[in-house]
């Protein structure tokens, strides 16, 4: 890796793992299913095999190369849950390219900014796609983001673009590796078309050959870059290998999900973050898995589309995050219930720590005691589970991400860095590597080091608290750095800080994490004005808009106070710890001492927004 003190295993994964992944999709029969995928609308569905899947990649392969792409290159891709998104990173991994996903729900100031981190030569995007009731023009996204990368000196070779809303026009719809035709009429969707940079993906396609040899890779060469927040504001580029990272996937897919054959996997994630990386494309295809490939979200068109879909298509192990278990929640039994769910066996969860009600409701309710709920805790960075049941063999507790993966060594620190034994809680960190671990920061092998390594020498620091019960039992307690955990994505408070200063009104901005019934955690945002301003509902949603923005529709705040002043030292040090406990109207606030100007906490305090929790 790099790092003192820590041993590579490179050699070892060379052995366990010579073949690159694509060689892996000609052992599996024609008529073995990779995917049900299924739609924004219920009636958009259509099955996928291997034999299809490597006819699709292989084309797609050709056309990349065809475009100058070769190994090492980095593409950037941005689009919906569909199948063209597989298929296209799949692709990268055939040419030895290292793709970089960037979530459909970011803006374009987002996609610009990764863009240019890694100067990715091509970008790959769709002309428009439906979020539930939501039209999202994707092709306008992209198109400010390459005009904001020109800006900046830096152009992609080409655009390739699939026409997702006006796939109907191409008379595809009734091939199986297709995607059928949107069932919604659409509006006239305006997509803007710049000579020279854009390419339409179906006619790239159709000129392609059927096969494309694959480039031998070693196991150590990077198989993709996926940006996660930074708690400095500007995200990093995780690098993940060939060999570690498709060995360990596959691994704890197997495992912690007891894979059989006979199994349809089910991952609700979006492909845009490591869930759906892992869980959604490389763990279940390197296990010849069949797996549910879903466009929508759980509201749409009824609040009892997921427990639909699970009878559709018999799902027997189903993974979700407990944001959208908390969401679903508050409909009642009666949307689950309705439907069967027989077929349920394991019932996973991912992205943030569940609160033991939502649990027993998940396994109550939608598993009807029956099933075995496997609570998984990893990240970005591990490429895989790290902390988690194993469905049958581990005594469960609402709540608890119970015991570490094979070969995964724990430990709980203080602020000292001393191993805490026995009953305790400080910071969770890992003794030794694994085969997922991220290899480096893309262009930045210092800050992996500074951001991982530093604070504890010897330990992979995972930024987040811990207890350990008498049981041995690990139960995560959130995280300790300056990030939030907001629906199961991490978000910087340095990026959303920055975002609001960038507003002609704001003089200053802190930004604190808020319970939330639903999402976990919410923002709650501190804002200055600048002479001249006032705080109103307008200014308000202007802030609101410029973060989307930005960011992306997932970092809106939901509460922004007007702060006339901060709680600083008097080193000029903003208190956040005493700004969580006004947010939450705590008064238990600890030593203020070191408070420069104690009068501005009661103007906080009488100032609040009303909340709920």
């Amino acid at each position: 890796l790099g790092v003192p003190g820590w041993r590579s295993r490179s050699s070892a994964m060379s052995l366990l793992l010579p073949l690159p992944l694509p060689l892996l999709y000609s052992l599996m029969t024609d008529f073995f299913l990779m995917y049900f995928r299924e739609g924004n609308e219920p009636e958009e569905t259509t099955q996928i095999t291997y034999r299809e899947l490597l006819v699709q990649v292989c084309r797609c392969s050709n056309v990349l190369q065809k475009q100058g792409i070769q190994k090492g290159d980095r593409v950037a891709i941005y689009m919906p849950m569909i199948p063209e998104l597989v298929v296209a990173m799949l692709a990268c991994a055939r040419l030895g390219a290292l793709h970089s996903i960037v979530f459909a729900g970011f803006s374009a100031e987002s996609l610009c900014e990764r863009i240019l981190d890694s100067s990715c030569s091509l970008l790959i995007t769709t002309d428009a796609f439906y979020r539930g009731e939501k039209l999202v023009n994707l092709k306008e996204l992209a198109d400010e983001a390459l005009d904001k990368c020109r800006e900046k000196g830096f152009q992609v070779r080409c655009c390739i673009v699939v026409k997702h809303l006006g796939r109907a026009e191409l008379g595809t719809g009734d091939s199986p590796s297709q995607s059928p035709p949107i069932k919604r009429p659409c509006p006239d969707v305006q997509i803007s078309w710049n000579q020279g940079v854009d390419l339409w993906w179906h006619e790239l396609m159709q000129e392609a050959e059927d096969e494309c040899e694959p480039e031998w890779c070693d196991a150590e060469d990077p198989l993709f870059i996926l940006y996660t927040s930074g708690s400095t504001g500007k995200p990093k580029g995780v690098v993940h290998t060939v060999g570690g990272y498709m060995l360990y996937v596959a691994t704890t897919f197997k495992y912690v999900f007891d894979f059989h054959a006979e199994d349809v996997f089910w991952c609700t994630a979006d492909i845009g973050w490591i869930t759906g990386h892992s869980y959604v494309t490389y763990g279940p295809l390197a296990n010849g898995a069949t797996s549910v490939l879903f466009e929508g979200i759980p509201t749409y068109p009824d609040v009892s589309r997921l427990w639909s879909i699970v009878d559709k298509y018999k799902v027997t192990k189903f993974y979700t995050a407990p944001t959208a278990i908390r969401l679903l929640m508050k409909f009642g039994d009666e949307p689950v219930t309705r439907h069967s769910r027989a077929s349920l066996q394991v019932l996973g969860t991912v992205g943030e720590p569940i609160n033991p009600e939502a649990w027993l409701w998940y396994h109550q309710v939608v598993g009807a005691q029956r099933c075995s709920i496997v609570d998984t805790f990893w990240q970005t960075e591990t490429g895989g589970h790290m902390l988690t049941p194993l469905p049958g063999a581990t005594p469960m507790k609402p709540g608890s991400a119970t015991f570490p993966f094979f070969g995964v060594a724990p430990a709980i620190l203080n602020e000292s860095g001393e191993e805490l034994e026995g009953e305790a809680e400080g910071y969770l960190v890992f003794k030794q590597p694994w085969p997922g671990i991220m290899r480096t920061v893309y262009g930045n092998h210092e800050r992996f080091e500074a951001t991982y390594f530093k604070k504890f020498p010897g330990y992979y620091v995972t930024g987040d608290g811990c207890r350990r019960d008498q049981d041995g039992y690990y139960w995560i307690t959130g995280r300790i750095d300056d990030m939030l955990n907001v629906s199961g994505h991490l978000l910087s408070t340095a990026e959303v800080e920055s975002a609001l200063v960038e507003h002609e009104a704001i003089a200053e901005a802190a930004v604190v994490g808020h319970p939330h019934p639903v999402k976990g955690e919410c923002l709650y945002c501190f804002v200055t004005l600048c002479d001249g301003y006032t705080f109103s509902p307008t200014l308000t949603e202007e802030l609101k808009k410029q973060i989307r923005e930005k960011i992306g529709p997932i970092a809106t705040p939901d509460y922004i106070q007007n702060a006339p002043g901060l709680p600083k030292t008097r080193s000029g040090k903003i208190m956040r710890r005493v700004l969580r406990k006004i947010a939450q109207n705590d008064h238990d606030l600890g030593d203020t001492s070191t408070v420069a100007d104690p009068t501005v906490i009661c103007q906080l305090f009488n100032h609040r927004c009303l909340t709920i929790q």
